[in-house]
C-alpha cells in the first residue's frame, strides 16, 4: 500500500471554483511554472464545474505519481466560510514527479462530457464517477512487492 496524503480546500462561497481549482494546482506545481502546471491550467473550467458541482466535497480528486498519492476534498458553504476544517499546507513531496496523473470526481449525469472535455487537453487528467474508486496497475504491483511473509524459524534463530 503506497503513502496517501491528504488535503482540504474552501471553495465555494470562500472562493470560488476556478480560483480554487487555482489554488489546487499552485498546491499540486509548489507554485513552479512548467508543462504540469500548463497542462492543469489547460482544464480549469472543466475542473471548475467539477468542484461547482461539489463533486469534491466526500470524494477525493486523486493525484497518483511516482511517489506518495495526494487527495483533494473540498469544503463549501458554512464549512468554506469557518475554515476550520481546512488544510491546504504545502507537502513534503513533488505530487507530479515522474509519471504523474490527476482524477477528478463527477457527477454521474456529466460524467461523458467532463471525459471528453478533459480528453481534448490532457491525457494525464480524467474523470470518474464520484462513487468509483481509483485503481491504478501501478498499485497492485506495489501491494504484492510489499507483501510479507513471515518466516519463524529465521526470526527466532537470530
Amino acid at each position: 500500500m503506497s503513502t496517501v496524503a491528504s488535503r482540504t480546500f474552501k471553495s465555494t462561497p470562500e472562493r470560488d471554483a476556478s480560483r480554487t481549482w487555482t489554488a489546487i494546482v499552485d498546491l499540486l506545481t509548489q507554485g513552479k511554472a512548467g508543462d504540469a502546471r500548463t497542462e492543469l491550467l489547460a482544464v480549469t473550467g472543466v475542473a471548475a464545474s467539477v468542484i461547482a458541482d461539489q463533486a469534491p466535497k466526500d470524494a477525493a480528486i486523486t493525484v497518483t505519481c511516482d511517489g506518495p498519492r495526494t487527495r483533494i476534498y473540498c469544503l463549501y458553504d458554512d464549512d468554506a466560510i469557518d475554515g476550520s476544517g481546512a488544510n491546504e499546507d504545502s507537502l513534503g513531496f513533488d505530487p507530479l514527479k515522474g509519471d504523474w496523473r490527476v482524477s477528478l470526481p463527477c457527477l454521474a449525469d456529466d460524467l461523458a462530457w467532463v471525459q471528453a472535455a478533459l480528453k481534448k487537453h490532457s491525457t494525464r487528467i480524467t474523470a470518474r464517477d464520484l462513487d468509483a474508486a481509483v485503481s491504478s496497475a501501478d498499485e497492485s504491483a506495489t501491494t504484492k512487492s510489499q507483501t510479507l511473509i513471515f518466516d519463524p524459524k529465521g526470526f527466532l534463530g537470530s
